[in-house]
């Protein structure tokens, strides 16, 4: 990934500054209103949003707010629920946060206790919910600067401007194993495949069906074609199945091949 040298200029020697001052925050066990005020500094000084047009503090969500929002050329682009420093990050903490979300219509949540970063990305089904993108705590010895410098860039204002976030959330479903799962058992893949063996061994006789079945019992980890994951790739590949149909593609469309018990 190419990072903006500007950012890179900016956070770097930021960075050391606020590692040492959330360090401190979570060794003084300081309170989340005053976690919130380094990170909405941290926001500012390391990702580069403007601390007055850009970064707003305690939105209104209906009948609740929600502690820090950014704004990217006037519409919100980033939730972000704040916890203290010493707080350890939850799955409740993130289902508030969700909810702020679902009610403004915005992809992407952060919870942060300053140290650690959680970034989420929003689903709106029914229900609604969230694929965790990447999970960084600034405070891990074992975290090259490099490292930390290129996940932070994804949701920085550079970033922001490059669509970092949204094209690296891009290649990581691309690349899920439950999407590569449900293209083995796509109709095309095993036509594919059972053509390929026929060749190696001579018209050796499986029908796709057969082969289907080995490929989701023998082959593919279960793990991989079962769960919300797996339905959610599933549909993935029906809605390409249904953009190459309404573009008369040449190719045929992927279609899913369910294999018998």
């Amino acid at each position: 990934m190419r990072i903006s040298k500007r950012f890179v200029d900016r956070a770097k020697p930021a960075l050391r500054r606020y590692q040492k001052a959330f360090e401190s925050a979570k060794s003084r066990d300081v309170n989340e209103s005053d976690t919130r005020v380094i990170i909405s500094d941290f926001v500012a000084e390391v990702l580069g949003f403007d601390k007055y047009s850009e970064v707003t503090t305690e939105l209104a969500v209906k009948s609740t707010f929600c502690d820090l929002a950014i704004k990217f050329k006037g519409k919100l682009k980033f939730l972000i629920e704040c916890k203290s420093a010493g707080t350890n990050l939850k799955d409740n903490h993130l289902r508030q946060a969700t909810d702020y979300a679902a009610n403004e219509g915005v992809e992407w949540v952060l919870l942060t206790n300053g140290p650690e970063w959680h970034v989420h990305r929003m689903r709106f089904e029914q229900p609604i919910r969230t694929d965790e993108v990447f999970v960084l705590d600034l405070l891990n010895p074992e975290n090259k600067t490099a490292d930390v410098l290129e996940r932070l860039y994804l949701i920085s204002r550079e970033g922001t401007i490059a669509t970092a976030i949204d094209e690296y959330w891009e290649q990581k479903e691309a690349t899920s194993r439950y999407v590569v799962a449900q293209l083995l058992l796509s109709a095309s893949t095993i036509s594919m495949l059972r053509r390929d063996l026929r060749r190696m061994f001579h018209g050796v006789k499986i029908t796709e069906e057969e082969l289907g079945n080995l490929l989701s019992s023998e082959v593919i980890k279960r793990e991989a074609l079962e769960g919300d994951r797996a339905a959610e790739a599933v549909k993935i590949l029906k809605r390409y199945a249904r953009r190459q149909a309404k573009a008369a593609l040449p190719t045929p469309p992927v279609a899913i091949c369910v294999p018998s018990a």
